[in-house]
């Protein structure tokens, strides 16, 4: 098997394992309330290449960690990056209709029930990893790793924004936290950075 095949064996692999978790962690769609959850699911489930996820996968795996203990931040990380999309496909900001080829969430279910579907993918994500009981996480750790989503949520450096060089430098210095995903921006080299945007997400 080549270096590629691996790979490629490794990211159907992660896919598969984050579509099974994210289907555990969120509502069931025929729950109350049905079309915000649903519209939840729609958004959530089965959509993208899940870089993203593979990414937290790879780079956990080849430092020792399990995969069961990588699956809280790298559904975390979908979770945020879907929330994204919704939010910037609604009429207010891109006032898309299609997003991956499918109507986009504020299309197929309304734009009241598409901002709420984002917002609530948002926290979940973040519930995911405080909720999460994986022993090998210790809760210290547990809350770095929520201060890290927050912040490169937030003000850090956007994934889905193009903040380059001694921008983002300035902000990775200013941080007390210890380098994260945002100091793949400050890299001389310009590798990883913005990588919140890759092609065909």
């Amino acid at each position: 098997m080549t270096h590629s095949d691996h790979l490629e064996a490794c990211w159907q692999r992660w896919r598969e394992r984050l579509e099974a978790y994210l289907d555990r962690l969120l509502p069931a769609a025929n729950a109350p309330p049905k079309k915000l959850h649903a519209a939840m699911r729609y958004a959530a489930i089965g959509a993208g290449k899940r870089y993203r996820a593979a990414l937290v996968y790879a780079t956990g795996t080849s430092l020792g960690a399990s995969e069961e203990s990588l699956d809280a931040a790298a559904g975390a990380i979908e979770l945020i990056h879907a929330f994204s999309l919704i939010h910037d496909d609604l009429p207010a900001m891109d006032d898309d209709d299609l997003r991956r080829g499918k109507p986009t969430c504020h299309k197929a279910f309304g734009e009241a029930t598409a901002i709420l579907a984002g917002d609530a993918l948002q926290t979940i994500a973040f519930e995911a990893i405080a909720a999460e009981l994986v022993p090998q996480i210790a809760p210290a750790r547990r809350l770095q790793m929520l201060h890290v989503l927050a912040r490169d949520t937030g003000w850090g450096c956007p994934a889905d924004h193009s903040l380059r060089g001694d921008s983002c430098r300035a902000r990775t210095a200013d941080s007390t936290s210890p380098p994260s995903a945002d100091a793949t921006c400050a890299d001389p080299n310009g590798r990883l950075a913005g990588a919140g945007r890759w092609p065909g997400n």
